[in-house]
């Protein structure tokens, strides 16, 4: 078990080191001068120059990469070209409410989605199985920012449930953290629900046409543990596949659903930071959730070792 989860963790680092390769070529072939933005439009080609040389804009393109990666090594994310504050001190502040979020949205996803798979499974055919399914395709076929502007119309000024913008911290105030983060909260998980919810169903069907289910069922083991011991449990490796696979679409979502509900966190961040061309919070903030993906990956991995016993360490 312990070598399987070394092998795992270094199969990783060539992944991270091609991801921030990609990352820095990608921005430093962008257009604009990140010189120029630092200057403004008055400044003169000397003073052009002079900041090129303090960045290191003006070495080699291989030198700049390697320079980067050893200042990540130490843990310094560069400076703000924009507001001139460190780097990592930018995302340490805005680290909070994107986990609340993410997490809120990932747990209240699972507990939904696994259930209402399992139900239409078990009432395949019926209405409410095509219910739960219909649902579930309007939900993936709906942008997130669609479901929040209806949500925020429908709850937020119509209802007055809860408030349209802005965000406080459990810590702070739990009730008002309750109240900023359900709406955020629903709009992000629709398509996550969805998406898992799906999954489930097929897998859970698919379990139940093997063999081990009828010898279980003609032992007179009760429906209940047939669906919750044998055919979930059994069905689990796609369904972790696809929590896995679908935190592309939370990291992506997140984004959307910050701005929409004015929260400031690493998704408000990136659209702040590409809007000033801020490339060094872009490199940064790229690279690090790029890494958050990789890692969810590597869990999901790892948790492929309590349900696939194909797996041999």
């Amino acid at each position: 078990m312990l070598g399987y989860i070394v092998r795992r963790l270094l199969s990783t680092i060539p992944v991270l080191g091609v991801v921030a390769l990609i990352v820095f070529l990608l921005l430093h072939f962008a257009p604009g001068d990140p010189a120029a933005i630092m200057a403004g439009d008055s400044a003169t080609p000397a003073q052009l120059a002079e900041i090129r040389q303090r960045l290191g804009l003006d070495k080699p393109v291989f030198v700049q990469f390697f320079y980067w990666l050893d200042q990540l090594r130490q843990g310094n994310f560069g400076t703000s070209l924009h507001s001139n504050k460190p780097v990592a001190e930018m995302i340490a502040a805005r680290v909070g409410p994107t986990l609340s979020l993410a997490v809120t949205t990932m747990t209240f996803s699972i507990l939904v989605a696994i259930p209402l798979g399992v139900y239409a499974a078990w009432a395949r055919g019926r209405l409410s199985d095509r219910l739960v399914m219909t649902l579930a395709v309007m939900g993936f076929s709906t942008p997130v920012f669609v479901t929040g502007y209806m949500l925020i119309y429908l709850l937020s000024l119509k209802a007055g449930w809860f408030p349209v913008q802005g965000f406080a911290s459990l810590a702070s105030d739990p009730i008002r953290f309750a109240r900023t983060i359900t709406l955020p909260t629903l709009a992000l998980s629709t398509v996550y629900i969805a998406l898992i919810a799906r999954i489930s169903r097929s897998s859970v069907l698919e379990i139940l046409g093997e063999d081990f289910i009828r010898t279980a069922r003609a032992k007179g083991v009760p429906e209940r543990s047939v669906f919750l011991r044998h055919a979930l449990r059994n069905a689990a490796v796609p369904i972790i596949t696809v929590i896995g696979s679908g935190a592309a679409f939370l990291i992506g979502g997140v984004v959307v659903a910050e701005s929409v509900f004015n929260i400031p966190g690493l998704g408000r961040l990136v659209v702040e930071s590409v809007l000033a061309r801020d490339y060094p919070l872009i490199q940064s903030l790229i690279l690090l959730l790029s890494v958050i993906y990789i890692g969810i990956n590597l869990v999901i991995d790892l948790l492929y070792t309590l349900f696939d016993p194909r797996i041999r360490y």
